[in-house]
């Protein structure tokens, strides 16, 4: 008895270390469907900033494939990737409808945007630019394009606008301990 779903879906390919593109290429030369979302990172070195296209799930790629009528073990023979993820003896697919809400907020360049739900007051990280990976709070939404963040710098808080795909809401941590304390350990409910 089969017990896992036929047709078409996503799955996802861990690949070698900064070897998305490449992996990418090979796959669409093979007729594999993938999906990539990248983003803009800035890049610090030698004292000068520059911006890089990266991938937003570094080490990683999405493929479509149809477990049932494709041979899709020779995606793990594909330069660029290391291998499916897998759940035993096949591997393990996205939950439905996850790439296709990814695809959704990607724009016409393949740059993924996570900024649709900001509000003021909301804990932001920037992305790239001068200010990247600093933390600040939401002052204002000015219009669709621009934030003004304010960024706690030498025990101060400085404002400072962002455009708003510079941005990305950072979530709250999950816990994995119970709300009441216990000693010494930490369980994990289920």
């Amino acid at each position: 008895m089969n017990t896992h779903p036929t047709g078409r879906r996503w799955y996802v390919a861990a690949t070698q270390p900064y070897k998305e593109n490449l992996a990418e290429q090979q796959l669409h030369k093979q007729r594999f469907q993938t999906y990539l979302p990248k983003r803009i990172k800035t890049v610090r070195k030698a004292r000068r900033n520059t911006d890089r296209i990266v991938s937003f799930f570094p080490g990683y790629i999405f493929v479509e494939l149809d477990l049932d009528r494709e041979r899709w073990r020779s995606v793990n023979g594909t330069f660029g990737v290391r291998s499916l993820i897998m759940g035993g003896q096949r591997p393990l697919p996205v939950p439905n409808g996850l790439v296709e809400q990814l695809h959704q907020m990607t724009d016409a360049e393949g740059f993924l945007r996570l900024c649709d739900d900001l509000n003021c007051g909301d804990e932001i990280r920037i992305l790239n630019g001068p200010m990247a990976e600093m933390i600040g709070k939401i002052d204002r939404l000015d219009g669709k394009h621009r934030v003004r963040v304010l960024l706690e710098i030498l025990h101060s808080r400085v404002p400072t606008v962002v455009p708003v795909e510079n941005v990305v809401k950072r979530r709250p941590a999950i816990s994995l301990s119970p709300r009441t304390p216990t000693r010494g350990r930490a369980t994990i409910m289920r």
